[in-house]
């Protein structure tokens, strides 16, 4: 019997990973998105998650056996990300149901479970790192809560199986995504390089010097394929790393090495990269003309406000993967490899010179 996948944010980081994944292994594949791109061997599907009837309409006639949902839109207040981003779920699980096709759904959310969301990031009384699934939740709102929540409601109606996927910061590929440290860290090397700034750390010393780890696109979606298939994974959460740990004072050498710039002392002073990116559209575009680039609005390819949260955490942020490994799953993915792995596909493409 071949497995059939719809990936709902088919063209973010983690959907495209996950589809190259499933089709490589002989999935049938549908991936949606509100405008989807091009995929080998995926099948687009353009819909909006919170247009009911069109989207129902766009999903008649599909019978997935499993769903894979990446897909979130940020909003002003956290409110709004509850009600906006529930409502996807919601809709999309409402909209399978009647095909009674569905046995898995896996969601993708985050360590902001732990940390909470943007509204009090890291603030606050936190679990204890590394953090474990059995944490449970945090007493505030969460748009990641509403998330799940509809993924229960919806299994608990249709008698499907359902996962929870909680990676730290993502590093893949992606164009037009909201969160992606990666590219983001690619094209500020690439601004000081050409400009001759300083390559300079743009978060705090507990960054810069405790301990951290992060989660390759690749790495998560074998454990999407994974948990989705193993019986014993089946209605669990999970988090997600790579398995190694790091401090940036070294990573940011190692990315500075590869492209081929000196990486600043760090001083202990905060330079978020929203203020030192905030006039370098023109430079970014100078940048692509010369170079033939494929994407000249840098806007497209950073998210500096996403990096700074993540290197402004006065906290030290590491999970643990004790309950993926006692059951199976034991993939290793070096940070430093995915990073550059990701800066070589950047360039392979024309996304930075």
């Amino acid at each position: 019997m071949t497995h059939k996948a719809l990936i709902v944010g088919a063209s973010g980081i983690v959907g495209s990973a996950t589809a190259k994944l499933l089709s490589d292994e002989g999935w049938q594949v549908w991936g949606l998105a509100r405008t989807p791109r091009q995929q080998a061997n995926v099948t687009p599907v353009a819909a909006d998650l919170l247009d009911p009837a069109a989207l129902a309409s766009a999903l008649s006639g599909l019978d997935p056996s499993h769903v894979f949902i990446s897909s979130w839109l940020r909003q002003a207040t956290e409110a709004e990300n509850i009600r906006v981003n529930s409502a996807m779920v919601r809709n999309l699980l409402t909209a399978l149901s009647p095909a009674k096709s569905v046995k898995h759904v896996a969601l993708v959310t985050g360590l902001k479970h732990y940390l909470g969301p943007f509204e009090n990031y890291g603030k606050g009384v936190l679990p204890q790192t590394p953090f474990r699934e059995e944490q449970g939740r945090l007493d505030v709102d969460n748009f990641y809560y509403a998330q799940e929540d509809e993924v229960f409601a919806a299994a608990d109606r249709d008698g499907f199986t359902w996962s929870v996927h909680r990676p730290h910061t993502i590093v893949g590929k992606a164009v037009g995504n909201a969160m992606n440290m990666g590219t983001t860290l690619a094209v500020y090397a690439s601004i000081c390089k050409h400009t001759g700034r300083p390559f300079r750390f743009p978060g705090v010393e507990m960054q810069w010097e405790g301990v951290t780890d992060m989660t390759d696109a690749t790495l998560l979606a074998r454990h999407l394929l994974w948990a989705s298939t193993t019986q014993a994974a089946a209605n669990q959460d999970f988090n997600v790393a790579n398995g190694d740990v790091f401090r940036w004072k070294w990573m940011w050498g190692r990315i500075a090495d590869w492209f081929g710039i000196e990486a600043a002392p760090f001083d202990g002073t905060m330079r978020p990269l929203e203020e030192q990116m905030a006039d370098d559209a023109a430079t970014w575009s100078e940048i692509a003309r010369h170079h033939d680039l494929a994407e000249p609005d840098m806007n497209r390819l950073v998210s500096p406000w996403h990096t700074d949260a993540d290197l402004g955490r006065p906290i030290e942020v590491i999970t643990d993967m004790s309950k993926s490994r006692r059951l199976g799953f034991l993939d290793y993915q070096p940070t430093d490899d995915a990073f550059i792995a990701l800066f070589e596909e950047l360039r392979a493409d024309r996304l930075i010179p």
